[in-house]
């Protein structure tokens, strides 16, 4: 669901490569994090060594739409809600599951109840303890259709039992399936085994709530640092809007030794130059670059790249075209896109070309360490002469020697950039095709996408939880996602497959998985994955244990600390 939302993508977030904050020298990829799974005593070792002060300033590219976790909708909103809140689990920086507010959990031998033992020791920053009422109540106003909540149905929806009725406003909210069997016991019905579920109750939707303190302070809630509360490892203390925000140490939180920064201070910096000048000065101690800093600061130790699991991807609309409901004409447009000379020249923050529509570093093979990637191998590739074969072969077909494509993207500096990029790339290599742009602000791209109102467009996904169905399922005839008039018949066999006869059989539904993909891009050619996002920042040397994730904070603090 992210492909929406364009501040998505200067999150998120990947699972094994790490942030180089601290990598000296000119390895940007030597981390400054620390394993997140570090030993307390080792933490309380490392604090106690320094005395530096233990309170840094960030960049943020834009204000917080809401502190609400039912309403967070942008990547701002799911980097502080993800400090200042916790839920069963949290990411560590090797991507896997560190504990949150369950200690310990099962599941049915169906796959269908999941049973988790939550901890007895942990509190809101008001005192309260942290029940299991407060995700069964936090679940059940996601799905409220009062409440109007957009990630709630979308992620609850199909997989707990009865959260698509009730969304819809057909069942009530006690007949949701989550329930408090004590204060320390959550019991979870879902519909349909779902291998991932506990992956995706890290995603911000899933966060407990005071049910007391929500009610109290209503459609307050989530708008001013007053009206928040945290059962994270740190609390927003000051919110001045539109222009930054502060959290601090929550000395309530379960795991508050674990925390050695006192304070983290967000600025909201729209422009680049700007951060970078705060950086320079001393006030910032984190800001993002784009393409016109790189090269100046690659070389610094204060410079790191960190890779996110984002695709950016072309998608053809095959009912709005004729040229695009042709498959040689698909492959000929996917060919014919130099991706490495993309991202080296016009990107030039790291990103890399993309191989597959699964990204790189996000997930594994089943009870291996092969990643995904690896095991598929590259299913995409530049080949002019094989474009140019194809599209000769799509003109044949189509009786023509001249095709006019409208190509849709964002109104942005760098995406104008990248539409320009790929008109250049495409008249180039494939005679007689003739891409027109059409740049349009980003509601209105999103709104087009939605009814289907494109012919290519320029578009990007980044994953919800940690699995590739994630990507996957995207293109199920009919489904939500699949706005583009794809339809394969095997590909929603494969899909469905994975989901139902094989949801407890791991290698069974990679194997899936990887057809899939395979089916999808190297026959049908149904979309063209051209490049896989990084972020390219500076970062204080000094700052050690910051990490990105998946699906979590973009930037992880929990373990973060300063050193002299």
């Amino acid at each position: 669901m992210r492909k929406h939302k364009a501040l998505w993508l200067m999150f998120a977030l990947m699972l094994s490569l790490f942030l180089a904050a601290c990598s000296g020298g000119d390895d940007s990829e030597s981390s400054n994090e620390s394993d997140g799974g570090e030993s307390e005593s080792e933490s309380e070792s490392e604090s106690s060594e320094s005395s530096a002060s233990q309170d840094i300033t960030v960049s943020a590219k834009s204000e917080i739409s809401s502190m609400d976790p039912s309403l967070i909708t942008d990547t701002v909103g799911f980097q502080w809600a993800g400090e200042t809140l916790e839920g069963l689990y949290r990411l560590d920086s090797d991507g896997n599951l560190s504990p949150g507010i369950a200690t310990d959990s099962s599941v049915s031998e169906d796959g269908l109840t999941w049973t988790f033992d939550l901890r007895e020791d942990a509190e809101w920053s008001n005192g309260d303890p942290v029940t299991a009422n407060d995700f069964v109540y936090a679940w059940q106003r996601a799905v409220n259709p009062d409440i109007g909540s957009e990630y709630g149905p979308y992620f609850l929806g199909g997989v707990i039992k009865n959260a698509q009725a009730i969304s819809e406003g057909e069942a009530e909210l006690d007949e949701l399936g989550a329930t408090a069997v004590d204060d320390h016991t959550l019991e979870v019905a879902l519909e349909q085994p779902v291998p991932y579920f506990e992956s995706m109750t890290v995603f911000v939707t899933f966060m407990p709530l005071n049910q007391s303190f929500v009610e109290e302070h209503g459609e307050n809630f989530g708008t001013e640092a007053e009206y928040t509360l945290s059962n994270g490892p740190f609390e927003m203390t000051d919110w001045s809007h539109a222009e930054g925000w502060t959290v601090e140490k929550n000395d309530s939180y379960w795991d508050a030794e674990t925390v050695q920064l006192e304070s983290i201070s967000a600025q909201v910096i729209k422009e680049i130059s700007t951060g970078v000048n705060l950086y320079e000065s001393g006030e910032l101690d984190q800001t993002e670059l784009n393409a016109e800093f790189v090269d100046e600061y690659a070389t610094t130790e204060d410079f790191n790249i960190a890779e996110k699991p984002y695709l950016y991807f072309l998608k053809f609309n095959q009912d709005a075209n004729e040229a695009l409901a042709n498959v040689d004409a698909r492959k000929a447009i996917s060919m014919a896109i130099d991706r490495q000379s993309l991202v080296d020249v016009i990107l030039n923050d790291g990103s890399v070309p993309a191989e597959g529509y699964v990204p790189s570093n996000f997930v594994n093979m089943p009870d291996s360490d092969e990643d995904f990637r690896d095991a598929q191998g590259p299913l995409v590739e530049h080949n002019v002469e094989k474009a140019k074969e194809h599209w000769a072969a799509a003109l044949e077909e189509l009786g023509t020697d001249s095709v006019e494509i409208e190509l849709l993207g964002d109104d942005t500096g760098t995406s104008s950039n990248v539409l320009a990029y790929y008109k250049n790339q495409l008249e180039k290599n494939l005679e007689g095709l003739t891409i027109n742009i059409l740049e349009v602000p980003f509601n209105e791209r999103v709104e087009r996408d939605q009814n289907s109102e494109f012919e290519i467009e320029a578009a990007t996904w980044g994953p919800d939880y940690v699995d590739p169905n994630t990507y996957m399922d995207m293109y199920l005839t009919g489904g939500q996602n699949n706005n583009m008039n794809y339809s394969s018949d095997e590909y929603d066999q494969l899909i469905e497959q994975a989901g139902s006869e094989y949801a407890q059989d791991p290698e069974k539904r990679f194997e899936n998985f990887l057809e899939a993909e395979r089916l999808l891009l190297e026959e049908d050619a149904a979309v063209a994955p051209i490049y896989q996002d990084s972020k390219a920042q500076l970062f204080r040397p000094s700052i050690k244990g910051v990490f990105t994730t998946a699906t979590g904070p973009e930037l992880e603090f929990k373990w973060a600390s300063v050193e002299e």
